[in-house]
């Protein structure tokens, strides 16, 4: 496993996170069991999640996700060999207050994401989004006073957009605190906006780029054709997640992209999902692809993108799956 600094900052991590949004319900906690068993024996020891995991939920299930991770790493006593990513900003309660990122709420959502993940701390504590109603300025003490209090190692964001980053980067300058050490934003050969304003800022203030889709939900895997159903029991059809990820890729264009690569990968006898994989950890300033499963051995492809030789032709093909896609307003919330 490659390891790489998280940014210009001291922490070292995989260069494969393993993320965890399907575990509680597109996975039951046996089989998440096993991959995180499959995982720590390959030494992905950093694991992603979040408070309102499993992806696709209803309020009911919010926090499953942390519970299975917390109770593998009871009964495996693994914890000091773990770097932990949790996040907050989502609805958790029916009751005021249960979003956003006031710091009444990142206050109360880290202290049950500790007791669901039974750890006096989290490596990195994430922003899943950004709140227009919240001052940044509350947001990042809030963040600052949790790492104070040693119950978080780094704070980082999620689905920002330059211009709220930038942002938050000057708001933590004026207070004279830390703030953002890594961004998590979605990336794959199939969505690239990032490149045009928010890895250059990233890149120049040193801050850690932690992607997640690097298969696009599973759409890169080239196991769908035009024309067919989403397949049920994928991201595609997951509750409430299925409208968000079916008009992200589900359409004409991205089919015709995929089969256009996956013809070129499958003559120089590559699997799609190590291109795809592969892909996203050579470019520049990343650091970290958070991958997913739902069997164990899917691990093994995910892995093997470390040994994906990228000549001319394949270099092209991954560039040429982007450009060849009609240009679509970008949302400027959740990305």
């Amino acid at each position: 496993m490659e390891y790489r600094r998280l940014g210009k900052h001291g922490l070292e991590v995989p260069a494969l996170c393993l993320g965890t949004m399907t575990f509680g319900l597109q996975v039951d906690e046996k089989k998440s069991q096993q991959i995180l068993d499959k995982a720590f024996e390959m030494r992905l020891c950093f694991l992603d999640t979040a408070d309102a995991y499993p992806l696709g939920g209803t309020r009911e299930t919010i926090g499953e996700t942390e519970a299975i991770i917390g109770r593998w790493i009871k009964e495996r006593g693994n914890r000091d060999k773990l770097i932990i990513a949790t996040k907050c900003f989502a609805p958790t309660k029916a009751r005021p207050n249960n979003m956003g990122l006031s710091r009444q709420h990142i206050v109360e959502s880290i202290e049950q994401s500790l007791r669901r993940l039974q750890t006096d701390y989290v490596d990195i504590y994430q922003s899943h989004g950004f709140d227009p109603l919240t001052p940044i300025e509350e947001s990042l003490r809030a963040f600052d006073d949790l790492v104070r209090d040693g119950k978080v190692r780094y704070v980082g964001c999620s689905n920002y957009p330059a211009w709220r980053l930038g942002q938050a980067l000057r708001a933590a300058d004026q207070l004279g605190i830390a703030g953002y050490a890594s961004v998590q934003p979605r990336y794959n050969i199939l969505y690239r906006e990032i490149e045009t304003e928010l890895l250059p800022l990233v890149n120049s203030e040193g801050l850690g780029v932690l992607v997640y889709n690097p298969l696009a939900g599973g759409f890169l895997s080239g196991k769908y054709a035009s024309g067919q159903d989403p397949e049920e029991g994928t991201r595609f059809t997951l509750g409430t997640a299925s409208g968000r990820y079916q008009d992200r890729y589900w359409h004409q264009s991205q089919f015709e992209a995929v089969d256009t690569l996956k013809a070129v990968v499958e003559r120089k006898g590559l699997n799609m999902v190590s291109v795809a994989v592969g892909w996203v950890l050579r470019q520049q300033g990343i650091t970290s692809a958070i991958i997913g499963a739902s069997r164990a051995d899917q691990l093994d492809a995910n892995l093997a993108a470390f040994e994906v030789n990228f000549d001319e032709e394949l270099t092209e093909a991954c560039d040429a799956a982007w450009w060849s896609l009609p240009r679509r307003p970008v949302a400027e919330g959740y990305r």
